[in-house]
């Protein structure tokens, strides 16, 4: 019996993590609105004068298309919807958000509320914004659409006198969730704090 393949045509999305994948393609997993974390082949996204190849960028939106019934899809088509500036620990912070859906949401679960927390946090990232209210409010929407959060209304995450212990609560609940397998980014943005 053989599965169904399914079209996904514009569907709005952001690259979480690219590999290599033979001699000319890409293996890329994104976060899309609709569709949650989807692993996807970027057929020649590696050749020279491929329009993918400058498309497909990390923390910068995009519109996507794909088909596929395995688990891994194939990209047909992708376009760039605006550029995210990320520099220094804002882009490192960026980089703890990719890992955080990376490692903790199951593929093809679709969260919109988290993929709404992940662009506002980009957004304020590249504003130039907090970058502890924006992982804080990322971690806390996390945990809640896992069904991990805590029973409680969500806090002030620009209060300045509440960031120490709603790291440290919501850094204990991630932790329980990754049961060692630690971050690596965490420990970078741990190193660049002392700095």
């Amino acid at each position: 019996m053989s599965k169904r393949s399914t079209r996904v045509n514009e569907t709005v999305a952001y690259l979480l993590h690219a590999a290599p994948w033979r001699e000319t393609s890409l293996l890329i997993q994104v976060f899309s609105r609709d569709h949650g974390q989807v692993a996807l082949v970027a057929k020649g996204a590696k050749r020279p004068y491929s329009t993918l190849r400058s498309v497909l960028s990390g923390f910068q939106p995009l519109l996507l298309s794909w088909t596929g019934a395995a688990e891994v899809k194939t990209l047909t088509r992708a376009e760039t919807l605006g550029i995210r500036p990320l520099a220094g620990r804002a882009l490192m912070s960026a980089w703890y958000l990719n890992e955080l859906v990376l490692r903790l949401l199951p593929r093809e679960d679709p969260h919109p509320l988290l993929y709404d927390a992940y662009d506002a946090a980009l957004v304020q990232l590249a504003a130039g914004g907090g970058a502890a209210a924006a992982l804080r409010r990322f971690e806390w929407v996390l945990l809640q659409e896992t069904g991990y959060g805590l029973d409680e209304s969500p806090p002030d995450f620009n209060d300045p006198a509440l960031e120490p212990e709603l790291r440290r609560s919501l850094r204990e609940r991630l932790d329980e969730l990754l049961s060692g397998r630690p971050l690596r980014t965490r420990k970078v943005l741990m190193e660049l704090q002392r700095l």
